[in-house]
């Protein structure tokens, strides 16, 4: 890291009433192993990337794997995802350094149906993915003092204001999203370039890949939450609103 860099390390608190941005002044036109670099140098272990695997989420844990080796990287796992996604857990396992984390929902999914009726992914999408999503992350992250995401500000107008590092209300810590300004093709093109592993439900039409009962292929693969949630106006499963 550059000596200019070197200042931004720093040991200070971050609350929900910091000022961040100065940070994501500094770090919109540096490198993604700069912010990484700081990101591990501010929080240590107190920090981890939370990563379904996506083609975001697979370059910045190649990153994270090499900047630092046995760094602990938590999933979530629904209990309903796809074959594929989960020989790809294995696949990343076998070929990085790191400790991965798999978290999910205390209530399998044969107390959920007997609690909640069947098909809740159906019934209640949002309930569904707040037990199976939001709140076993949320015990997760309770231990950290920041998370780092594989959110971009093309996937969605939702995403397209989001900055670098912010406070995140929703969990109570800083919340990192090195790869804010980039776009798809940059994603792509560093996973082909460097022979990253990634789902092979994208080469089948799949721009998003999360539940197997809420993820459909989609003819606009541009449009990374199209798929999701088809038919609904529903587009986040609810970890990243606030």
């Amino acid at each position: 890291m550059h000596q200019e860099e070197i200042n931004f390390c720093t040991a200070s608190p971050f609350t929900v009433q910091y000022d961040f941005a100065q940070l994501n002044d500094h770090f919109e036109t540096r490198s993604l192993d700069d912010f990484l670099e700081w990101s591990l140098c501010t929080f240590g272990d107190k920090v981890t990337q939370v990563t379904s695997f996506g083609p975001s989420g697979m370059v910045i844990l190649d990153h994270l794997a090499r900047l630092s080796p046995g760094i602990r990287i938590i999933t979530i796992d629904t209990h309903f995802l796809f074959d594929e996604t989960y020989a790809l857990m294995e696949q990343v396992q076998q070929r990085y350094p790191i400790q991965l984390d798999i978290r999910g929902s205390h209530l399998t999914p044969d107390s959920q149906a007997k609690t909640y009726g069947p098909a809740l992914w159906e019934s209640a999408p949002d309930h569904c993915c707040h037990l199976r999503k939001v709140v076993p992350l949320g015990d997760a992250l309770h231990e950290l003092d920041a998370w780092i995401t594989g959110l971009r500000r093309d996937q969605s107008p939702t995403r397209a204001n989001m900055p670098l590092v912010t406070w995140d209300k929703k969990y109570d810590l800083v919340k990192l999203n090195p790869l804010a300004s980039w776009n798809r093709g940059q994603v792509w093109s560093y996973i082909l370039k460097h022979k990253i592993p990634y789902n092979p439900l994208h080469d089948q039409g799949f721009a998003s890949i999360g539940c197997t009962h809420c993820t459909h292929p989609t003819s606009n693969i541009t449009d990374e939450r199209s798929g999701r949630w088809k038919g609904r106006t529903k587009t986040e499963c609810g970890i990243h609103l606030a």
